[in-house]
């Protein structure tokens, strides 16, 4: 791999994403970013990132973002496959749907980048980093997160599969589980379950997006080139011990 970059931001118009593409951009690397449910943000834009409007969850918008940032700075060097909804709720009031949206969005949609990324990194011969934004939930389990918690758990074996797989062709794949970060999730949390999860945290905090985006980052750097089919949480000790 080059020294300079050609990234893929997946869901960097926001929250971990966002923080990710400004510090991919501050590294010299050439980024682009994926937006779905919102605008992109021209902020990013001005920073030089190039915005794609892309829905995961559709494999011909896939193909089209892909060949849409080959287009304009190269095959992609790096994928962080970062999107995921959430539709909490107890498990028998929860919805199939809302089940099988979760996992199509964390999931199977994290299969179908990683599989087109690893595709043209094989091709280009030139080695690769696929990072995967998993969450401490996928470790710990979670009341309230039976679609969400096992949609990143599944991550974790599909990225430490696909790390042996690829890993001949000088391609790392290594999973980041956040814990509880500063972001609108966050935001939207009720009090009372914030200041639980903030209690049981002994740096008495919640992560900031940017000290999640700065081990992606790492894990994207030529000093990580020898770490590969990793876990690795950012989470205050939340996952400590699983």
């Amino acid at each position: 791999m080059s020294q300079s970059h050609s990234a893929l931001i997946i869901g960097g118009n926001r929250g971990i994403g966002h923080a990710t593409v400004r510090a991919f951009v501050e590294r010299g690397d050439t980024v682009a970013f994926t937006h779905h449910s919102h605008a992109a943000d021209p902020e990013l834009a001005y920073l030089g990132a190039l915005p794609v409007f892309c829905d995961i969850t559709d494999s011909d918008q896939v193909e089209s973002a892909f060949e849409e940032v080959e287009a304009d700075q190269g095959p992609v060097e790096v994928l962080v496959a970062n999107a995921g909804i959430t539709r909490d709720q107890l498990l028998l009031r929860m919805s199939e749907a809302d089940f099988t949206t979760v996992l199509e969005t964390k999931l199977i949609a994290s299969y179908r980048l990683a599989k087109r990324a690893a595709q043209s990194m094989v091709k280009a011969k030139q080695g690769g980093r696929i990072i995967l934004v998993s969450s401490a939930a996928a470790l710990t389990g979670e009341a309230g997160q039976t679609d969400y918690a096992p949609s990143t758990a599944a991550l974790i074996g599909f990225g430490r599969s696909l790390a042996q797989e690829v890993g001949s062709h000088g391609i790392t794949v290594n999973i980041v589980t956040p814990g509880l970060t500063d972001t609108a999730i966050a935001a939207a949390l009720p009090e009372t379950h914030a200041n639980e999860t903030i209690g049981d945290v002994p740096l008495g905090r919640i992560g900031s997006p940017e000290e999640i985006a700065a081990t992606i980052a790492f894990l994207a750097s030529e000093e990580a080139a020898h770490i590969t089919g990793a876990v690795v949480p950012v989470d205050g000790t939340i996952s400590i011990g699983h």
